[in-house]
């Protein structure tokens, strides 16, 4: 048979068509020597081979075979079951991937936001457990700082404009981010101004209660949830705000070295 023909398979009532090339990819496979006639397991049935054997799980080894990847449900939890089917096939690479299956676990990702308002200042400091989070967060957030114009001297002058000049959010370390927004008129006649946007809202705001509002409505859209609010400083009056998300590995792959390699819906996005 040539490797591009096409197969079709019944297994246990479901049918599946695939190239005869996808099935031979790992020679030792029952897959693989079921073409030649040589399994009593698989029979040639009006032109499909059929095999009494569970159909839904067949349909994620199928799905391994053709990417490589080992990709469940999150709410999966028939790993025992997939393991004997896995078995039966003798695919040894996704046997190897089934028994590190704490790889596929949700796993709880932590950030923190500390909000300090001194009058008419507000400070922001976000701790993150992972750094990719954190670094996404400092690509949205800008300060912009008013800065005003040069006056220009004549009877009929307006007054000075202002021009906002953006920066980013200062990184003290991977896993954290410090902004600020409010006035500061300790500086003289003329009252400093920061502002904030949040990308993709593209307001400025300079109230630090409604920065806070608009940084907590957007970790809730990026599916954190709140978990905790608690006042670190009475005297200063910093208030924590701790948020939580769940992520779960979209998939499990084999590496070149034949090494289980986590991809997470980030990494996935990138690739496509």
């Amino acid at each position: 048979m040539s490797s591009q023909q096409p197969i079709t398979l019944n297994v246990g009532g479901m049918k599946f068509m695939t190239w005869l090339s996808t099935l031979k990819q790992f020679p030792a496979s029952r897959l693989a020597r079921m073409v030649d006639g040589g399994d009593p397991e698989f029979r040639l049935v009006n032109g499909q081979f059929f095999v009494d054997r569970d159909g839904v799980l067949f349909s994620y080894i199928l799905d391994f075979l053709r990417t490589h990847l080992l990709a469940l449900p999150a709410d999966f939890s028939d790993y025992l079951r997939l393991q004997r089917e896995v078995d039966f096939y003798r695919l040894d690479p996704l046997a190897r991937l089934l028994s590190q299956k704490h790889l596929l676990k949700p796993r709880p990702e932590l950030l923190e936001v500390r909000f300090l308002c001194q009058d008419t200042r507000a400070f922001f400091r976000i701790f993150g457990s992972s750094s990719h989070t954190v670094e996404e967060l400092t690509g949205r957030i800008t300060e912009f700082w008013e800065q005003p114009s040069a006056q220009t001297w004549s009877s009929d002058s307006s007054p000075a404009q202002t021009a906002l000049l953006p920066f980013p959010p200062q990184r003290p370390s991977y896993h954290d981010l410090i902004f600020r927004c409010g006035t500061d008129s300790t500086t003289g006649e003329q009252a400093e101004a920061r502002y904030v946007s949040i990308n993709p809202d593209d307001r400025k705001l300079i109230n630090g209660t409604n920065v806070l509002g608009l940084l907590v409505d957007t970790l809730l859209k990026e599916g954190f949830h709140l978990i905790s609010t608690r006042t670190v400083s009475s005297e200063e009056n910093v208030e924590c705000y701790s948020f939580e998300r769940i992520n779960r590995p979209e998939a499990v792959t084999l590496s070149e070295a034949q090494k289980p390699e986590i991809i997470t819906p980030v990494q996935s996005q990138k690739r496509k």
